[in-house]
């Protein structure tokens, strides 16, 4: 895009004399004409890590005529400082003095877009918090608005595994060097060790905080949704783990809201796995038109919501593509979407209760090994394999075959009376979509840790043999289960390797006819008018600047060890955390970067203090004059009353042994 201008490195001055790194794409038309200016702003070094996804997007919106930029958090890349944890307070305010640096330049025209996926769609949403004057709107792509519901560290209360996995990356990460071609070979080193030094072991700073306490209301916008005024627009998938926060915005946030839910995995629209793939650059260039140029694009005359309605597909951990139709909705809740009820009887799913027998289940502590990962990223094998390999492990409760199609479209919800055998457990449920044969595909699923039935912030030991009565809320979908295809629910007592499990076996006991399955069912049949087409993303205008410097490979399995009976997953990847790219080289900057990560859960069926999760990584960068390497390693165990985490941390400049650290952190259990 020969009339766009590309600086490398742009130093943004922040009050307290911290200078952020930043890579800027300024249209030929900025020199004489101010522009609005779009704005990315993550922790995961725009000069290499994300450089070529940067690269599929930023020069594409300065094309369309906007200033666009991609800043680096302090304390990554080559920003100067510390990281103290994700979205904290200085995070924020950070993000609020950028844009407004960003509108006192001469080419900005004073209007600031903010966008990013993840991490930076939290950063869109809480920054946007702020009120800085110069923002006009967001495109959060797979964020939340509700730290404690809906991220990586706890699921209906219960402690995920992911609080483990992916605060081990940002150990990784948190330990990367800047790059000296930009700091300077004569300080790079120092800011690299006082990096390493000021860094915490977040998995562990994390599990310090088990109860819904300030730690996660700070960052989540559902604590005061008045504070987003700017339009948003928000873009999200089926195997992401945002599924929720689409329908809770919709409802609560007071400006313009607009939606887009693919099937899509981690990753951006115009990226999207499993397909149909969607042009985002082209959706969200029309939403920017619209709110910072004042065009009438006509986006926000069409229905504000609009869902990919996932066709019944044959189990796999493995989708590229869904089949299935978009529809639109006018706000949610939805006229459309009506809830329907469904009773757990004796092992059947009816339209009315029916008093009957008790049913009991104490699931083996293996129980999830079709679950795959809450959060696929659409690496093979990630996302939820047949239910059935499970089954046995369950209460199960059947729907007769359907006779007309269910369009399932929005937060299913179990109410469940139960009684337990310990003080401590929790229930896992799981929706289900049985195909004729019997092979039965992931619906949906949602957690209860039955501690924290009275609330998040205190929890309350169960009392044996007592009923209890909650309501489990499972995530979104929008699905349709076929004619002929039964709904079913399975009810368990454990989750691995998604959750961290209880200290004592629990036997979850339910009676007949007291619990119900919620069902918000699409009703409309049809619609006024078929949604306007989603274009397939425009192919890249210039090809990928990286070449192969050695092939990567990766293993994804579960072994049972017959010598003594425990299950082992492992995931290795030689190549980061986006597939098994090996190493390659950046051309452009001549830096080759590598990343080998090996992640194992193993528990024994009848121990779940025998649950062990472990991570050893490494990260490289190599050029000419230039060698930097990374190796971690962390690992997660339990008694009956505490958590046992260890971190250990070495990194080499070139051959010599710059840093090494090693931690044990011993943190006391609370209702986890």
């Amino acid at each position: 895009m020969s009339n766009v201008e590309v600086i490398e490195t742009v130093w943004i001055p922040m009050p307290d004399g911290t200078q952020l790194a930043a890579r800027l794409w300024l249209p030929e038309a900025a020199k004489t004409t101010p522009l609005p200016c779009i704005l990315e702003y993550i922790p995961y070094r725009r000069r290499d890590r994300t450089r070529m996804r940067d690269e599929s997007l930023h020069p594409h919106f300065a094309a369309a005529g906007y200033a666009s930029i991609r800043v680096d958090i302090r304390g990554y890349g080559d920003s100067d400082g510390i990281a103290e944890d994700e979205y904290s307070h200085q995070e924020t305010q950070d993000g609020h003095d950028v844009i407004q640096w960003i509108a006192d330049q001469d080419w900005c025209d004073g209007n600031v877009g903010m966008f990013g996926k993840s991490w930076g769609a939290y950063n869109a949403f809480q920054v946007a918090a702020t009120r800085p004057p110069a923002l006009k709107a967001i495109a959060p792509v797979m964020g939340t608005d509700d730290r404690w519901r809906e991220d990586i560290h706890f699921y209906g209360g219960c402690l995920a595994n992911d609080n483990f996995w992916w605060g081990s990356i940002m150990q990784l990460y948190n330990a990367m060097p800047p790059d000296p071609e930009i700091v300077g070979e004569d300080r790079w080193i120092d800011m690299w060790r006082e990096r390493m030094e000021g860094a915490s072991f977040w998995p562990a700073m994390w599990l310090e905080h088990q109860t819904h306490d300030e730690m996660w209301r700070r960052g989540s916008i559902c604590e005061n949704y008045a504070d987003v005024e700017v339009p948003v627009y928000f873009f999200g998938g089926w195997m992401d783990l945002y599924r929720d926060t689409p329908f809770r915005i919709a409802q609560h946030l007071s400006g313009p809201v607009k939606i887009l839910m693919g099937p899509w995995a981690h990753l951006y629209p115009h990226e999207g796995v499993p397909g149909p793939k969607a042009d985002f650059v082209g959706e969200v260039l029309r939403f920017w038109d619209h709110w910072l140029k004042g065009i009438d694009t006509g986006l926000m005359d069409e229905p504000l919501l609009r869902f990919f309605m996932q066709e019944s597909a044959a189990p796999s951990g493995t989708h590229l593509q869904r089949e299935g139709r978009w529809v639109e909705e006018p706000s949610w809740p939805s006229p459309n979407v009506k809830d329907y009820s469904m009773w757990l009887n004796d092992g059947t799913l009816d339209i009315k209760p029916r008093t009957g027998s008790t049913m009991s289940i104490c699931s083996p502590q293996n129980f999830g090994a079709a679950a795959g990962d809450m959060c696929s990223f659409a690496i093979p094998g990630d996302m939820a394999e047949d239910c059935r390999i499970d089954a046995a492990g369950a209460l199960q409760f059947k729907g007769d075959p359907l006779e007309a199609a269910v369009d399932v479209l929005g937060q299913p919800s179990v109410e469940i009376t139960v009684s337990a055998d310990q003080e401590q457990g929790f229930v896992a449920a799981l929706l289900v979509d049985e195909a004729p044969n019997g092979a039965q595909t992931l619906i949906s699923r949602g957690f209860c840790n039955l501690n924290h039935r009275i609330g998040d912030t205190n929890p309350t030991a169960i009392v044996p043999g007592e009923d209890m009565t909650v309501t489990i809320p499972l995530y979104g979908s929008g699905y349709r289960v076929m004619p002929g295809h039964r709904i079913v629910v399975q009810i368990a007592s454990a989750y691995w390797p998604v959750l961290w499990p209880a200290p004592a076996p629990v036997t979850l006991t339910i009676r007949s006819g007291s619990s119900c399955l919620h069902l918000p069912v699409r009703t409309q049949k049809g619609q006024a008018s078929e949604p306007r087409a989603l274009p397939e993303p425009s192919k890249p205008q210039t090809a990928p600047r990286k070449t192969k410097v050695r092939s990567g490979s990766m293993e994804r399995s579960i072994r049972t060890d017959l010598t003594n009976g425990e299950t082992i997953h492992r995931f290795f990847l030689d190549g980061g955390v986006f597939g098994p790219v090996g190493d390659f080289r950046l051309d452009d900057i001549g830096t080759v970067l590598s990343d080998v990560s090996d992640r194992r859960y193993t528990i024994h069926p009848s121990d779940p203090l025998s649950a062990t999760a472990t991570m050893e990584q490494t990260a490289g960068f190599d050029r000419e004059g230039w060698s930097a390497k990374i190796w971690t390693y962390s690992e997660q165990t339990a008694t009956p009353t505490e958590f046992h985490l260890t971190s250990r941390l070495k990194a080499w400049a070139g051959t010599e042994l710059v840093y090494e650290e090693e931690n044990v952190h011993v943190i006391p259990r609370n209702g986890m």
